[in-house]
């Protein structure tokens, strides 16, 4: 059966069908949340997490969506956000750690057995991974899902010249590290 929204929302709104519904949303979205949250994250590991955790937070709430934009949107935005929370928790963990870990994000992607890219897309990983994690997230959004502004404007809560600012300045910042790290 194809998924359709309609008939999803009202499997999930009726507690005898709830837990197949959401499996099916489980079944629909796993995917493309995974690819979003894993350019935002970086690694298998973390985007497995991060994609199990959105998936347990969005179970919880399940009665607090209230319908006001698509299932999609609300299941984006809470993954977005527990990207963005794993990236702030691992930020305060390196800057307890000394410098120690030699090994840069390239480093780690290449010797992924998840990652399918090129040393030149490592690089690229490597670079965003230098942004600050909201300029991550809207340039992952906009450069690898072609999002549109009004979009992740909805998505983020926030505006979408704010959001063009922000892409702008992480393409001036990737370009520049890239220059200076070749």
């Amino acid at each position: 059966m194809p998924y359709d929204e309609k008939r999803v929302l009202q499997q999930l709104a009726d507690p005898a069908t709830r837990r197949k519904a959401f499996a099916e949303v489980v079944q629909h979205f796993g995917q493309p949340l995974y690819w979003k949250i894993r350019h935002i994250v970086l690694t298998h590991e973390d985007a497995d997490d991060v994609l199990q955790n959105t998936f347990l937070k969005a179970w919880a709430k399940l009665d607090e969506f209230q319908q006001l934009s698509k299932l999609s949107t609300w299941l984006y935005r809470i993954a977005v956000n527990e990207s963005l929370d794993l990236l702030r928790r691992r930020k305060k963990e390196t800057e307890m750690l000394t410098d120690d870990d030699s090994h840069s994000v390239a480093d780690r992607l290449m010797a992924d057995t998840y990652f399918d890219g090129d040393e030149t897309q490592a690089r690229l990983q490597e670079a965003i991974s230098h942004l600050p994690s909201v300029q991550r997230t809207v340039f992952t959004l906009r450069y690898y899902d072609n999002m549109k502004y009004s979009e992740m404007s909805r998505l983020l809560d926030t505006s979408e010249g704010a959001l063009k600012a922000s892409y702008h300045i992480a393409v001036g910042k990737i370009t520049e590290w890239l220059k200076n790290n070749s």
